[in-house]
């Protein structure tokens, strides 16, 4: 990112398909365009609730909600990984507008990494459905834009 020219990026998350009303959790659909920021990788537990899966096995769900570098097994993504994942991704966005339809998780770990936050708080940010989450970058720094209306 150059010292003149910015960056915005919007991200959108879908309104709530049945499988999420359902708390199911997703599987790590591809973002045209912005493959880097594709949905996590929930491995064995796609599909599944979080009841279901806490029922099968109560630990890997307290690691996995404790634990930032703990991923599903069958090779689901970590948080960290997660973090990492779209904060390079944010990182290599080139000057100009950009939009993306993202899950819930990618606007999380996008805020996380453009504001440097701890791994920790990726759980402490709610992200609601149907709405936009905007940063703005210039220099590799990022801004967190709150309170704008929905487009």
């Amino acid at each position: 990112m150059s010292l003149t020219a910015p960056v915005r990026l919007q991200l959108t998350t879908p309104p709530l398909d049945e499988a999420a009303r359902q708390g199911r959790f997703g599987y790590a659909l591809p973002c045209p365009g912005h493959e880097g920021l594709a949905g996590p990788d929930m491995g064995a537990w796609s599909g599944r609730t979080l009841d279901e899966v806490a029922a099968e096995d109560p630990e890997a769900v307290r690691r996995w909600l404790t634990e930032p570098e703990f991923a599903p097994p069958g090779g689901g993504e970590s948080v960290a990984a997660l973090i990492t994942r779209t904060g390079e991704h944010l990182s290599g966005l080139e000057p100009g507008r950009h939009h993306a339809v993202v899950a819930q998780a990618v606007v999380r770990a996008a805020v996380v990494s453009a504001l440097e936050l701890p791994a920790a708080a990726f759980w402490r940010l709610d992200v609601r459905p149907d709405t936009v989450t905007s940063l703005s970058g210039r220099a590799g720094r990022w801004n967190l834009h709150l309170g704008r209306p929905r487009e």
